[in-house]
């Protein structure tokens, strides 16, 4: 099933159905309450639309260019092939090698949502001096005057009594917001009693925040030093009370709240004193003061008798009453309710069914929505998230903005806080509050009659949908983002809520940090607790998204037991598979690196419910889906790593067996996956409490060894994958298996220093008992040649140490040696060029005389061991640099170093003749550190890194030297260093346990979600564009090429030097560009215009040892283009952004041949590519033709090429998919089609010696070859008749170098190094002659080495072993 198939969201019901619906129906679904789909984009699944000759695709353009009468006459000529998949366009492919991604933030965003300093308010101070009955002398009082304290008349009772009163009213509307806190009660108070009050409430708070309430209404204004009035204790004075006393008894963190006039004053004198001492314990302090003022500094309070006199007290703790009593007094209401009904309002305010609580719950949503519109964030996290308190009281304070200012008394805040009270959400407040109200009178007088809640949070849901379908990160965040959190509270609401919070989530990383910012991870963590069954997919894909962008959210989830919410989701069969694994990734989150997680999964037994869903089909059933399995391997890998409890009860589980099967998975992504699971398998004897396990006695040891070399043995077949992302998994893996086992690799590695002896020979295991990955047996001469690879290319100098007080040293042991031939490896051909090679790694398990004494292991453990050694140095030599890094990290773990000598030339023994290209001694790349040494001190070698005192070049080439001679020439010192060495006790250290790489493989697949899933994936308009036009300019191209008359193809577009140092090997015209890509036998690439000319970039290939270039090729040429370059050691990478100066990055690498025939000197490998279908095949000297599935990166087959000769030359066709020609050495030529049964169709040999090149007739006919040996003959074959060439050519005598077939059009070009070209119709007519001219205006052509015609338009590029290349274009024709 598709990636873009998943659930339906009603809002309603949210039930699930299981008919599929296009995601543009989501947004219309959600709008009126029926539903959304949920569509996900598949960044995993297979891509390739068709194959083959399926692709065909009229061509209007053709038919128009071309005359009715030649149309009708070959109307064959109208179908091209324009290939629509694109390949290497993957997470993986963009930044692998440039850089190691990172998965879930370990702490939080950008942003910093999650408060680190939330607190409480834990005491509250009340201090009124309100003096009944006593004007303050600075106040003259209007009449009638505001008299309402608290919503109490002071003159309706005793003065004692009202104030009495009015403190437990005001203690009583401060509870309703925070019932927990401790009150104090000073009324009237004097100096002391406050000082005394602020000593016990900070003492009672401890670090939490107090609040100190003072209400000044009987007492003179402040002072301009900011000085607030107390009285003495006759009541016979005021007494001033600084407010820098006032901080210093109250201390922080703590909150003020002034209701007096000029209450301005103080909040000045507060950031005055601030600004005085501006320390960082006073910035500090600053920080965690806020202060509340009821008006501005030369402000006095209303006296309207329309307000209370403690207004701004009633804004901030009774705001609903307040905010309707003003808003009756200005609707259009207020000639027909009654302001005393507001007194009435059925319900409770934490009842949002009722109509208080929804008119609460709806004075909540706007004043959050208004703070955080107008807030920063990181002011309105502290004012609004940090403190439940302080957030009401802020809530309330910008209505009290808004009410005060009304009666020109503006309220100041510190930090001071933007005007809010125009916003437009008051509007909507008003509109709700008149809807609301409106039904008062109806609701008193009917208490029966039920409550229509306010359609306000409907209106604001479709204004954030309708915010969804237009906005975008470079827009303004959407203002109703604080309601949808608010909306989540209601069950009505809350479906459909989640379905938008959903899609916004999904918009990017921006956005996740909004909405935890705004504060909606407590509501979706409360949410898990639901059993609605409606919400399960939408909250997993909430928690996905939120996850993917916040690791730290694995805490909460563990805390409140959530992770058993997405246990029970995974193991569900009602839910689609896309939707299984984005919970598979929610708990791989919850695990990774957390014990407790770990521990919690563990017991829930989430290993079970992994591995039943892990299990694959039966051919013919329906296969799970590969995201699924995916992420069920990251999470049971995630699971066991570092955890030994779990990967104990994973084995007896049976999972090693459950996870073979994946690693022949097509998506590369599973493949890595499943080694990475396998691999944590693998301990690292990290965990102290090891033996605690499983590990009591020796036979539990042995049996989990034993299970170990099973899996390491089961890894080592993805060792040729052609995915670097598995390959690095592997190496991964493998580091793990080298530190747990340590003791037994180290010796392996280190027998290659014991000279063979007799005795030797008889201890190995038997090579019969030995089988390779492919279950085929080898015998030795193969055993050989594999082991070839890391001497043939690094040479076979290696330095094996343990300390660094002690001196390496270095041998060499012929690959005759039994030691050099008795491991077992599937991995990369040695293009090394003798048969004499030498291996580096070594097999024995007990040699006779005693000298060498390895671990206790049979002989196919030691068999195990030599496979994995033998992988290790191949992957060191990987030809991707990010794998062979981790390679080169294996071999320092099992104590592996090589050594930098400059090339000598060697001794060899009797018996023992040496070819002198091993000779030459070369360094891993990034490996050593620096030059590695040998000392002459007869000091036993040891294990890890050289002397801190090098010895001289001199005496280092001189070491090495005498290390050259055969083994029984060596000294008795010599013969004593394996002895040395495996005398030792070797275990697995903390340090080499450091050296253990990390995977990537879950950091990569993080990014999968949290890239957008719900909306299909967009190409760039430009992107179409571009290849909407190129798609039209190719079909025009065809057309004319298919019919052109071609006379000559003569003229000199360009020619130029291109600094080549080894002359052209290869070149490459690009289709769209007037550029060429030239490559020499160093395999340096060079891009040239050829219009300029210029050279626009210039790279290495690679930095290896042997070098050699074989094929150039573009991948994608409709789209953006990519360039695979293939060596002649079968090595093959792919390179973006080619053309770019020094901005090129390899998309992947891999080797695309194994092994070699017997004395073959190197691979020699010859390759094509073939982009209708995604195939890549490779063959040399080797005895098959390798076809490689690029869109799977994995081997697809193994074609026997059925000869004793090696493959010299290989074409498969643009036109018609699976088909490829082959010639060989010996002259032969044999055409294969990949979906037939049998694969070779015919087999012939026109020729008498080696095939130089081979291609497919231009045209439509798949049966015609055109092929050109090096005796100079080229012979035009049918398939149809086999017997013989149906045309030949005598093109040259001798030195024929180079054959190019035209695509589309009926010309062919021989090249010979003799310095000419020629130039043949395809009846054999010779059109032209392109000779080398010594004139000035002459042609400048030297001996040919490559030819290449562009693929759409009649040009020829020619290379040269002078560097020299050449365009040529037909006569009189102005083509680039």
């Amino acid at each position: 099933m598709a990636l873009g198939d998943l659930v339906v969201l009603n809002s309603g019901g949210c039930s699930k159905e299981g008919d599929r619906v296009s995601n543009s129906s989501v947004n219309n679904m959600a709008g009126n309450q029926m539903g959304a789909r949920i569509a996900f984009e598949d960044g995993i699944g297979s891509r390739r639309l068709v194959q083959g000759d399926n692709l065909a695709v009229t061509s209007a353009s053709a038919a128009a260019a071309v005359p009715a009468s030649t149309a009708s006459a070959n109307t064959s000529t109208s179908i091209v092939y324009l290939p629509p998949t694109v390949y290497f366009n993957d997470l993986r492919h963009d930044a692998f090698e440039a850089c190691t991604p990172s998965g879930p933030s370990e702490s939080g965003l950008v942003s910093k949502w999650r408060m680190k300093d939330r607190m409480k308010t834990g005491c509250v101070a009340l201090v009124l001096c309100l003096n009944i009955g006593v004007d303050p002398p600075d106040v003259i009082k209007i009449s009638p005057c505001a008299r309402l304290e608290c919503w109490i008349d002071p003159f309706s009772m005793p003065a004692p009594k009202a104030l009495d009163a009015i403190g437990k009213a005001l203690q009583s509307q401060y509870e309703r917001w925070q019932p927990r806190a401790r009150y104090k009660l000073q009324l009237d108070p004097t100096v002391e009693e406050v000082k005394k009050l602020c000593g016990q409430c900070r003492k009672n708070a401890k670090s939490e925040r107090v609040l100190f309430h003072y209400n000044g209404h009987g007492v003179p204004k402040p002072t301009a030093n900011g000085e607030i009035w107390l009285f003495n204790k006759n009541y016979t004075q005021y007494i001033p009370l600084s407010v820098y006393e006032l901080e210093s008894w109250l201390g922080t963190p703590s909150i003020y709240v002034f209701d007096c006039s000029a209450a301005g004053v103080i909040v000045n004198a507060f950031v005055e004193r601030q600004d005085w001492d501006s320390g960082v314990s006073s910035v500090a302090a600053m920080k965690d003061c806020i202060l509340l003022a009821a008006c501005g500094s030369d402000e006095i309070l209303p006296q309207s008798a329309e307000f209370p006199a403690d207004i701004f007290t009633s804004c901030l703790t009774t705001p609903i009453k307040i905010a309707l009593r003003w808003f009756c007094t200005r609707s259009l209401l207020r000639d027909s309710l009654d302001p005393s009904l507001v007194d009435k309002i059925p319900g409770r305010q934490i009842d949002r069914k009722t109509l208080l609580g929804e008119l609460n719950w709806i004075f909540t949503a706007v004043t959050d929505t208004i703070a955080w519109n107008v807030l920063p964030r990181e002011l309105f996290q502290r004012l609004f998230r940090q403190d439940l308190l302080v957030a009401s009281l802020f809530r309330n304070f910008l209505l009290a903005e808004r009410i005060m200012r009304s009666a020109n008394c503006t309220p100041v805040s510190f930090p001071l806080l933007p005007p809010t009270h125009q916003h437009p959400m008051w509007d909507a407040w008003d509109m709700a509050a008149e809807i609301c109200l409106s039904q008062l009178p109806t609701l008193l007088s009917d208490p029966n009659t039920e409550f229509q809640p306010s359609p306000f949070f409907t209106e604001q849901l479709t204004a954030f949908e309708v915010w969804l379908e237009h906005g975008s990160e470079r827009k303004k965040p959407p203002e109703q983002l604080p309601i949808v959190l608010q909306v989540l509270l209601s069950q009505s609401h809350r479906c459909r809520a989640l379905v938008l919070l959903g899609r916004f989530l999904d918009m990017g990383a921006w956005a996740v940090d909004l909405a935890l910012s705004v504060g909606i991870f407590p509501y979706v963590l409360k949410l898990l607790q639901t059993t609605a069954t409606e919400l399960r997919q939408i909250l997993v894909f909430i928690w996905t998204k939120i996850l993917a962008l916040d690791k730290s959210c694995q805490v909460d989830l563990v805390k409140d037991g959530g992770h058993q919410y997405f246990i029970k989701f995974l193991d569900s069969t009602d839910v689609y598979a896309e939707q299984r694994a984005m919970a598979a990734f929610v708990l791989a989150v919850i695990v990774d690196g957390h014990r407790r997680g770990q521990e919690a999964c563990l017991q829930s037994r989430l290993i079970n419910v992994c591995l039943q869903h892990m299990q694959v089909a039966p051919p013919g059933e329906a296969q799970p889906e590969p995201l699924l399995l995916q992420w069920l391997c990251l999470c049971l890998g995630k699971l066991w790593e570092g955890f030994p409890e779990a990967q104990v009860l994973g084995l007896n589980e049976n999972a090693t067996a459950i996870c073979l099967p994946l690693l022949s998975e097509p998506q590369p992504e599973v493949r890595a996956s499943a080694v990475y699971a396998l691999g944590t398998l693998l301990d690292t004897g990290t965990e102290p409490s090891r033996d605690a396990y499983c590990y009591d006695d020796d036979d539990e040891d042995e049996e989990r060894s034993k299970a170990e070399q099973e899996i390491a043995k089961n890894l080592l077949k993805v060792l040729s994958d052609g995915s670097p992302l598995v390959r690095a998994e592997l190496a991964i893996a493998l580091s793990r298996f080298a530190v747990g086992h340590n003791k037994q690799l180290k010796p392996m590695a280190a027998a290659y220093l014991k000279p063979p002896s007799n005795s030797t020979l008889t201890s190995l295991p038997s090579l019969a008992s030995v089988r390779s990955s492919t279950n085929s047996y080898i015998n030795a001469g193969q055993l050989t040649q594999s082991l070839n690879v890391y001497s043939a290319n690094h040479g076979p100098v290696l330095r094996v140490g343990s300390d660094s007080s002690t001196p390496a040293r270095e041998v060499r042991v012929p690959a005759s040696s039994p030691l050099a031939s008795s491991t077992v490896m599937h991995g990369s051909p040695s293009s090394d060029g003798s048969q004499h090679s030498e291996s580096r790694v070594s097999l024995t398990d007990a040699a006779s005389n005693g000298n060498i004494r390895l671990p206790k292991s049979r002989s196919l453990d030691n068999a195990v061991y030599a496979q994995c050694v033998a992988a290790m140095y191949t992957l060191a030599r990987d030809p991707s640099p990010r794998v062979a890094s981790l390679g080169h990290q294996i071999l320092r773990i099992i104590g592996v170093e090589p050594v930098v000598v400059k090339p000598v030339r060697p001794t060899g023994g009797v018996g023992h003749p040496r070819d002198a290209s091993l000779s030459s001694v070369h360094a891993i790349p990034g490996l050593a550190r620096s030059f590695s040494w040998l000392d002459l001190n007869p000091a036993p070698i040891t294990f890890r890194t050289p002397p801190a005192s090098p010895p001289t070049r001199t005496q280092l080439m001189r070491r090495v030297c005498s290390l050259e001679f055969s083994p029984h020439m060596r000294t008795a010192s010599d013969a004593g260093l394996a002895d040395s060495i495996l005398a030792q006790s070797v275990t697995a250290s903390t340090s080499e346990r450091g050296l253990v790489p990390q995977s990537t493989i879950y950091s990569w697949s993080c990014g999968h979600f949290s890239r957008p899933l719900l909306s299909p994936a967009n190409d760039d308009e430009e992107s179409l564009a571009r290849r909407e036009e190129r798609e039209s300019m190719t079909l025009d191209r065809i057309a004319k090429c298919q019919h052109s008359n071609v006379t000559k193809v003569s003229d000199q577009n360009a020619s130029w030097d291109t600094g080549c140092e080894l002359g052209t090997k290869a070149v490459l015209l690009h289709p769209f560009i007037p550029i060429v890509v030239v490559a020499d036998e160093k395999e340096t690439v060079r891009i040239w215009n050829y219009e300029e000319p210029f050279q626009m970039n210039n790279f290495d290939n690679h930095d290896g040892a042997n070098r050699g270039i074989s094929k150039l090729s573009l991948v994608n040429e409709l789209d953006d283009s990519m360039l695979l370059v293939a060596s002649s050691d079968g090595s093959v990478r792919v390179w973006k952004d080619y053309t770019q100066r020094d901005r090129q990055k390899l998309a992947t690498a891999w080797q695309a041949t194994q092994g070699h025939r017997p004395g073959a000197r190197s691979v020699n490998a010859v390759v094509d590519w073939q982009q209708l279908t995604g195939y890549l095949y490779a063959s040399g000297e080797i005895s098959s033709i390798m076809v490689w599935d690029l869109d799977r990166e994995q081997l697809a087959w193994n074609i026997p090429s059925s000869s004793e000769s090696c493959i010299s030359a290989l074409s498969a066709s643009q036109v018609h998919g699976g088909q490829l020609a082959a010639g060989t050495g010996d002259g032969s030529v044999r055409l294969y089609d990949i979906r037939t049964r049998e694969m070779l169709v015919c087999a012939m040999r026109p020729h008498v010696q080696r095939v130089v090149g081979i291609d497919f007739q231009p045209g439509l006919d798949p049966a015609k070859i055109v092929s050109a040996s090096q005796s100079g003959d080229i012979q035009f074959l049918d398939i149809r008749n086999s017997s013989s060439p149906y045309l030949s050519i005598d093109a040259h005598r001798g030195s024929l170098t180079a054959l190019a077939v035209h695509r589309h059009a009926p010309v062919i070009a021989s090249g010979t190094a003799k310095q000419y070209i020629k130039v043949f119709n395809l009846r054999g007519d010779l059109l032209n002659i392109v000779r080398y001219h010594n004139s000035f205006l002459g042609q400048r052509i030297g001996p040919v080495s490559c030819l290449s015609f562009h693929p759409y338009n009649i040009l020829l590029a020619a290379g040269a072993t002078d560097a020299i290349v050449s365009i040529y274009a037909r006569e009189n024709s102005q083509a680039r």
